[in-house]
């Protein structure tokens, strides 16, 4: 299952939906930072892994990021449990507020590219 990085493919159809009914904040981060390449490394969109579907997915650095909306202020276990999950599976998991992709950018790139340059100095 390693080749696939743990793809679910009953859960394609979910995440299909997930990709039309992006939030705003998902979207901008999409735009303005993850598609294309922007940080050197590809990302994919509402991607399952597991039981889940992530945000977003770099299978290169085993890195998921989400993107937190008001719902999940009640979450927190659930989260907690998801990402735990996704860890034992090998990836990590970084979590933004929608209020910090849309009020505060450049602090959630200089988190990403810090981030990805811990990595890469790791599997280097």
């Amino acid at each position: 299952m390693e080749d696939n990085h743990h793809y679910n493919k009953k859960l394609k159809p979910l995440a299909k939906a997930h990709r039309a009914a992006s939030t705003k904040a998902e979207i901008r981060l999409w735009c303005e930072l993850l598609s294309k390449k922007k940080l050197g490394y590809s990302f994919l969109r509402q991607r399952s892994i597991g039981n889940y579907i992530a945000d977003f997915l770099c299978k290169e650095l085993k890195l998921i990021i989400e993107v937190d909306g008001y719902s999940h202020n009640f979450k927190t276990e659930e989260d907690a449990v998801r990402d735990k999950e996704l860890a034992e599976l090998g990836y990590n998991v970084l979590r933004f507020t929608d209020e910090e992709v849309m009020n505060d950018l450049p602090n959630v790139q200089r988190t990403l590219e810090t981030c990805i340059a811990e990595k890469c100095e790791k599997n280097n």
